[in-house]
């Protein structure tokens, strides 16, 4: 009867006997795991954690003191060369057996991360707004009056520096409307995910021949609802953004991959959806610097001498519009740029699952 219960917890439950052998496990830990039991029955820890001898030398101690401990947020290396990050309690249960309790973490670490991203472009939206109305108002200002200055001056010749005046003015007006993102309301069509990226990297060969590009796409992939012209600016600042990295470190066999998956019963900030396109942009450059990972899609943050740092943060306005975000994850020789976009509404989700 006990078994019986423990086989329906969706939390992962691990029995191990003496010498720390699994014993028994329950299928949430089979799942958990990206094991099953039949296969690791009487062998070691390593089918949990085959790098992390800290666990072994917790748990030896737990057993023989007869003393539960908890461990918070604790990463494991599978043994299937996955990893994933835990929440565990080692209960003894006699002198040989103790028993684990597993409860994944990664998922709400997502959720998480994907709510601060939100926050974060809310909070930069209205730092955006408040700047372009406290710039844009004394630039016309400004602009007006060099204007008015360039008719009454007495020499033709000093027009020029009230046309520089107003030029400067006219681009600073544009780099704030930049950092406001987009200005046009999206035209959410039927559309092929494929076709935007092949219309990319067709645009990013024409800028460079030093540069190899590599798709790799799910075809039973459907078509999603949204902005095509969008979709295809956002993508291409990520992208040219990979390119330029990779040209300016040399980096050795420079390669940019762009690859399609389909994500089910996907979770973007608090609303669940039933597929979601993932759309991953991997460069094999030297990876973006730690102290920026945080900062990244801010407006003006660039790891470049020459980069305004409006890239990053347009393409995150733009998938927030299609209601999907982009995360990054990089290390030296691999960084990847992974834009998460519904392929339809969480509503039309909802009125789908009540047909």
């Amino acid at each position: 009867m006990d078994q019986r219960l423990l086989e329906h917890l969706t939390t992962g439950v691990v029995v191990l006997d003496a010498e720390l052998r699994v014993r028994w496990m329950n299928p949430s830990a089979e799942s958990m795991l990206g094991i099953s039991l039949e296969r690791v029955r009487q062998t070691g820890l390593e089918c949990i954690d085959h790098q992390n001898s800290d666990v072994r030398t917790r748990l030896a101690a737990a057993l023989a003191h007869q003393h539960p401990y908890t461990q918070r947020e604790v990463p494991l290396a599978l043994a299937n060369g996955t990893s994933i990050t835990v929440d565990y309690t080692a209960s003894p249960l006699s002198k040989d057996e103790l028993l684990l309790e597993f409860d994944a973490r990664d998922r709400l670490m997502r959720i998480s991360r994907e709510e601060a991203l939100v926050a974060h472009q809310e909070m930069i939206k209205v730092l955006s707004r408040g700047l372009a109305h406290e710039v844009k108002n004394p630039l016309g200002g400004i602009r007006g009056a060099a204007q008015l200055l360039e008719r009454d001056l007495p020499d033709e010749s000093l027009a020029e520096f009230t046309r520089i005046i107003v030029e400067e003015a006219d681009r600073l007006r544009d780099l704030v409307d930049r950092m406001l993102g987009p200005n046009i309301v999206a035209e959410h069509q039927p559309l092929n995910i494929h076709a935007v990226l092949e219309r990319v990297r067709t645009l990013l060969k024409a800028e460079t021949t030093s540069v190899s590009f590599v798709g790799d796409y799910d075809p039973s992939l459907p078509e999603l609802v949204g902005d095509q012209g969008q979709l295809i600016q956002a993508i291409l600042n990520v992208a040219r953004n990979a390119v330029q990295a990779l040209e300016e470190h040399q980096s050795p066999s420079p390669t940019v991959t762009l690859k399609t998956r389909a994500r089910r019963q996907f979770t973007l900030g608090a609303e669940r959806y039933r597929l979601v396109c993932e759309v991953s942009i991997i460069d094999n450059g030297p990876g973006i610097p730690a102290h920026l990972h945080d900062s990244l899609f801010y407006p003006m943050i660039s790891g470049r001498a020459e980069g305004s740092g409006l890239g990053l943060s347009i393409a995150q306005s733009i998938l927030h519009q299609h209601h999907g975000l982009i995360e990054c994850e990089s290390t030296q020789g691999n960084t990847l740029f992974r834009l998460l976009i519904p392929m339809q509404s969480a509503a039309q989700d909802k009125e789908g699952a009540h047909e």
